[in-house]
C-alpha cells in the first residue's frame, strides 16, 4: 500500500515486488526523513551499514576513479541503496547523492539483516532487484563496442526519460539533472563525442536540450533509432 501522498514506486523497484504486509514491516523497521538537494546518503569509502528505502525522488549513484566523478545509475522511488555494506559490513562502494528533496527511510544493517531471515521470500526477491541492476549495467558495457555513440545516448535517454520523465507539452523532460560529462560516463563516451551525438539528435528533432536538462520531444522516432541499430 502507497501512503496518502506518496507516490507510485518506480515500475520494477525493489519495493514493487513486495507484499503490501512484507513492504510496511520493512519500512517500519527504520526512520523517515525528508533530504534536501545535492545531500550524500551514502559516501563512498566510509564504513557505515545502514540502508536506504527511496520513497520519493531520484538519486544519483556514483564513484570517483581517478579521481573523477563516474555517474553509475539513477536510483528510484521504491529502490533499495546501501545493501552490499548492509551484507559484507565493507566500506561504501559508490556514493548516493539526491537529486532534489527526496524522503528516505534509513533501516539499520542489523534489523535488516533479521528481517530478510525472517522473510526469506524478500530476499530472494532482493536477489531479482539486484540482478535486473546488473543486467542494466552489463548491457551497457555491451554496448560499448557494439554500437556507436549516438545510439547507446538515445538507448540511456530512452530509459531514463521512461523511469524519470515528466510529460510537458511536446515531450517528457527528464527530471533529473545530468551533465554531459555524466552522460559520457554513463555509455563509456567522450564528453565531446557526447555533445556531437546531442547536437545530431537536436537536429534530428528527438530531443531538446537546456542547461543540464534534457527533453525527449520524439520518443517513437529515438526507439526506432536505437532498434535500427539492432541489425547494423
Amino acid at each position: 500500500m502507497v501512503r496518502a501522498g506518496e507516490p507510485a514506486w518506480a515500475p520494477g523497484s525493489f519495493l514493487t515486488l513486495l507484499s503490501d504486509a512484507e513492504r510496511e514491516e520493512l519500512l517500519a523497521l527504520g526512520t523517515t526523513r525528508k533530504v534536501p538537494g545535492g545531500r550524500h546518503l551514502l559516501v563512498e569509502g566510509r564504513q557505515d551499514t545502514q540502508v536506504e528505502v527511496i520513497r520519493q525522488g531520484h538519486v544519483k549513484v556514483t564513484t570517483t576513479v581517478g579521481g573523477t566523478s563516474r555517474l553509475l545509475a539513477i536510483r528510484l522511488p521504491g529502490d533499495l541503496v546501501g545493501e552490499h555494506g548492509a551484507f559484507t559490513g565493507n566500506g561504501r562502494i559508490a556514493t548516493v547523492t539526491t537529486c532534489g528533496d527526496v524522503v528516505s527511510t534509513v533501516i539499520r544493517q542489523a534489523a535488516f539483516l533479521r528481517f530478510l531471515s525472517v522473510h526469506p521470500q524478500v530476499s530472494a526477491q532482493l536477489t531479482v532487484a539486484v540482478s535486473r541492476r546488473l543486467l542494466w549495467a552489463n548491457r551497457r558495457r555491451t554496448e560499448f563496442t557494439a554500437f556507436p555513440v549516438q545510439v547507446r545516448l538515445g538507448r540511456v535517454l530512452l530509459d531514463i526519460a521512461t523511469s524519470c520523465g515528466e510529460a510537458v507539452g511536446d515531450g517528457l523532460l527528464i527530471r533529473v539533472v545530468l551533465s554531459q560529462t555524466e552522460l559520457a560516463s554513463l555509455i563509456g563516451a567522450r564528453e565531446d563525442t557526447v555533445q556531437r551525438a546531442l547536437r545530431d539528435l537536436r537536429r534530428a528533432g528527438l530531443v531538446r536540450t537546456g542547461y543540464r536538462r534534457i527533453t525527449v520531444l520524439d520518443a517513437a522516432g529515438l526507439r526506432a533509432l536505437t532498434d535500427k541499430a539492432e541489425w547494423i
